[in-house]
Parts: C-alpha cells; structure tokens; sequence
C-alpha cells in the first residue's frame, strides 16, 4: 500500500510540472513582447536609440537594432532575408533595396549634411575641399563599399573636380562606419575627414567643423523603409510614423540633424 502511495505521488509531481511548463509559472500564459528588428545605419544610433526607447513605452514592444554602415547593412538584408525595417544613411541604399525586392514602402525622415572635419587646432590647416591634397596630410575617408558616408565623399570630391588619385595619396584609413571616423580625427590620428555633422555633436573639445560651401556640398535624405519580410506590418508602419512625427523631428535636431520642411 505505501509503495502504491508513493508511486501515486510521484506520478501526481510530475503531471504537475508537466502542467507548469506547459501554462507558465504564473499559471497562464505569458505573452513575451513584440519586436521590430531595423537595420539602421551607425551615424543615426543618438537619436534613434532614444526614439527606439520612447517607441517601446508607448506601445510595449521591444526594438532591436542593428548598426552598421549602410552598404553593409544592405548585403546583410540580402543574406538573412529576415527583419522588419531599414533606415540607410543615404537614399542611394534605399533605392537599391527598392529595386532588390527588399522594401516594399518608406518615407523620407531627416537629411545627413557631410562637412570636413580636424582635430582641434586644425594642424594641417585644412580650410577647403582641396586642401585634402595637400603632401603630407593624413586623410580618413569611409569605405564606399561600406558606408554611406564614404560613398558621398568620393561624389563631393569628383563633383569639385578634386584629383582621385591625389586624395588617394593621403588616405592612410578607411572607415567602415561614419564613427570610426569620427573617432580617428577626435584621437588625432587623421588630419582631416569627411563625416556627417550630427556626427560631431559633443566631439566639439576635439574636433572642429569646416562646413563646406552649399554648391560644392551634397545634402543627403534620409529615408526609413519597411521591408519585405516584415513580421507585423501595422507595427512597423506605426513606427516609421512615430520616427517622421514631430516628436521624432525633435529629437532628430536634438543631435544636429536637419529635418526637411513637411
């Protein structure tokens, strides 16, 4: 009798947490939250990262990111087939996901603005575009094939009629992301480079700004997209409306971006 007893209990145990893992140990289900996956690119993490934090009290979901430069953003997209939104640092990336098949809507948000950027002191006395050729300055630039910026860059030179092969000469790094580069002229380690200016928000210690003239300069819009494969379209459509809303502008010139006129 005392042995069918314990069997009995034993039996009773294991049903019973059998039933726990199945319901939840608060004994019902318990939903994990919803999430938006967006491939963003680097020079935006400031803003959006605090734009990610309102969105997620707002509507209780949970927003991951991934940053990186947009061209490599862009392959990644390609490979894994997979995640909700893309927000690329230059529409030249949107409309090659456009005509990929990977962004099926998108909206134009806020506009990068490229300027030449020094250590403090301005060393190399670097005052103008063709001064990056000068013998003996150190240039960082960002890779074309990986980032934004890096892309734009090579168009300002060529658009100037500045040498290639002269600006080659003096590049001693590129940059896979606009914050390397803006790591490398804030640590001295380059002379001179071209970023996005929201970029140099709270570098100004250690870097100083030379705009460039509006006719030789090229204003890049930057859009957000909502992609393909996108696991729950309302979600990501109430997001690119909360980042293009007057609450998003907002925070966009919070950290030194533009925000065209709607």
């Amino acid at each position: 009798m005392r042995k069918f007893f314990l069997t009995t209990t034993l039996l009773l145990m294991v049903v019973s947490v059998l039933m726990l893992s199945l319901l939840g140990c608060g004994g019902g289900e318990q939903a994990s939250p919803e999430t938006l996956y967006v491939y963003c690119g680097a020079g935006m993490k400031k803003p959006m990262d605090e734009i990610g934090q309102r969105f997620e009290e707002e509507h209780k979901v949970k927003v991951i990111y991934n940053y990186a430069g947009s061209g490599t953003l862009l392959s990644q997209m390609k490979v894994r087939q997979t995640g909700d939104l893309y927000m690329p640092g230059a529409k030249h990336y949107f409309e090659e996901a456009l005509q990929e098949g990977l962004v099926v809507a998108g909206k134009d948000v806020v506009m990068h603005v490229p300027v030449i950027a020094v250590p403090k002191g301005n060393p190399a006395s670097i005052h103008r575009l063709a001064d990056l050729t000068k013998e003996g300055v150190r240039l960082g630039l960002g890779d074309p094939k990986a980032c934004a910026i890096g892309k734009l860059a090579n168009e300002i030179l060529a658009k100037n009629h500045i040498p290639q092969e002269a600006v080659e000469a003096n590049v001693i790094f590129r940059g896979a992301t606009v914050n390397e580069l803006v790591v490398a002229v804030s640590l001295g380690q380059v002379d001179a480079t071209i970023v996005w200016k929201s970029s140099l928000v709270g570098h100004g210690e250690r870097v100083e700004v030379i705009p460039m003239p509006k006719e030789q300069n090229i204003v890049e819009v930057i859009p957000v997209g909502i992609l393909r494969f996108c696991g729950d379209r309302e979600l990501a459509e109430q997001f690119v409306a909360f980042v293009a809303s007057p609450e998003g502008a907002r925070i966009f010139e919070k950290y030194g971006f533009e925000v065209p006129q709607r």
